[in-house]
């Protein structure tokens, strides 16, 4: 199992981690690290942009819209310590991605074996909406990342924000509807498979289940070269 070590991801990492990019974003998310959730009220925030984790030498690569003020913008890795990270990690681990099915904080023992995960942007937005500058400004993170992924096979896209901004860096054209399960094989590329967004305001009403979910990182699994043995 490995985290994401290799040079390449490390200098994007670098990079990441120092952004002032977007003046919005910034302001927002050292906003909400000082003004935090009465919940969190004992937690030092992160309250920087929040990179991708995972193997460098994935065959999956799992894509979100951008980390949750309370979750990635508080614990420093994407998807950890929101509900929607509870849905994800614990799909990754039935798929055999992850060594364990939680991510609380960094440093939980939490690996990814074949999986990358990363966002479209690296800060938390105001009302979970980046603005297009703002995603146009962040989103070359991603693409130098699926640069150095050289050995990705399947994109998961979680969302439309994030399918969108997907098949536009693959050049996917014509570019057909997003929808739950939704697959697009790029010429000479990965497989793109789309689902809903493990939003609260997707798995509350039920529009996205667990079935659902886990359909996507099985067919994922299906379509990726098997992991290696565990070391």
């Amino acid at each position: 199992m490995h985290e994401a070590s290799a040079p390449g991801l490390a200098a994007i990492t670098a990079e990441v981690v120092s952004c002032r990019a977007c003046p919005r974003l910034v302001a927002w998310r050292e906003r909400v690290a000082t003004q935090k959730r009465a919940s969190f009220a004992g937690d030092e925030y992160w309250g920087r942009p929040v990179p991708g984790f995972g193997d460098p030498a994935a065959s999956l690569l799992v894509v979100g819209l951008a980390p949750a003020a309370h979750g990635g913008n508080r614990t420093g890795r994407v998807f950890t310590g929101d509900r929607s990270g509870d849905w994800v990690f614990r799909a990754l681990h039935k798929a055999g991605y992850a060594n364990q099915a939680t991510s609380v904080h960094v440093g939980d023992g939490l690996a990814l074996t074949g999986a990358y995960v990363a966002a479209v942007v690296r800060c938390a937005p105001p009302d979970n909406k980046p603005t297009p500058l703002e995603r146009d400004t962040c989103v070359g993170y991603l693409r130098r990342e699926m640069d150095e992924l050289a050995s990705v096979a399947v994109v998961v896209t979680l969302g439309g924000f994030a399918y969108e901004a997907v098949a536009r860096l693959l050049g996917v054209r014509p570019r057909p509807r997003f929808g739950h399960g939704v697959e697009v094989a790029v010429a000479g590329g990965p497989t793109v498979v789309c689902s809903y967004h493990p939003s609260q305001q997707n798995t509350f009403t039920r529009r996205l289940t667990e079935p659902m979910f886990d359909a996507v990182f099985t067919r994922a699994r299906a379509l990726t070269p098997d992991p290696p043995p565990p070391s």
